[in-house]
């Protein structure tokens, strides 16, 4: 499967979030070639600031593996991560970040900081910027447009 095909899968999960009035993100954690991961954002409905699309599929994906260590996966998502996602994908030590839109106020992978390539700490993450932004930032506009 290519970046594109799982990147659909995250696509498909932030619109989800959208449908429950969530800001849309999705998020797929891929190891070996099968979804072991997924999630979208819940910070509404959770009532949890945490809730984020990446912090619920490295969850997910750790259960499943059963374990912290992420080592050997990667993560795909439609924006780019904020410091505490950027965190937690370092902490997870999760191989690869593949996301879709830039995040100019809060992106913590290329945007504003580089946290997960931050060579002073004990783990950095591959990145692959812009799988089908063009869709991954239409989702996000028109979502932020339909609340003006």
């Amino acid at each position: 499967m290519t970046d594109e095909t799982y990147m659909r899968e995250a696509i498909a999960l932030a619109r989800r979030a959208a449908s429950e009035d969530e800001v849309p993100v999705g998020a797929v954690v891929v190891c070996d070639g099968k979804i072991i991961g997924r999630g979208y954002n819940r910070v509404e409905s959770l009532k949890d600031p945490t809730a984020h699309a990446e912090v619920i599929a490295v969850r997910a994906a750790a259960e499943h593996l059963g374990g912290w260590r992420l080592s050997g996966c990667t993560i795909y998502v439609t924006k780019e991560p904020c410091p505490m996602c950027a965190g937690t994908l370092v902490m997870s030590r999760i191989d690869r970040l593949v996301f879709g839109a830039p995040d100019a106020k809060l992106g913590y992978a290329v945007s504003l900081n580089n946290t997960v390539a931050d060579a002073r700490l004990n783990h950095q993450v591959e990145v692959t910027a812009g799988v089908l932004a063009d869709e991954a930032v239409a989702l996000l506009q028109d979502f932020f447009r339909s609340k003006r």
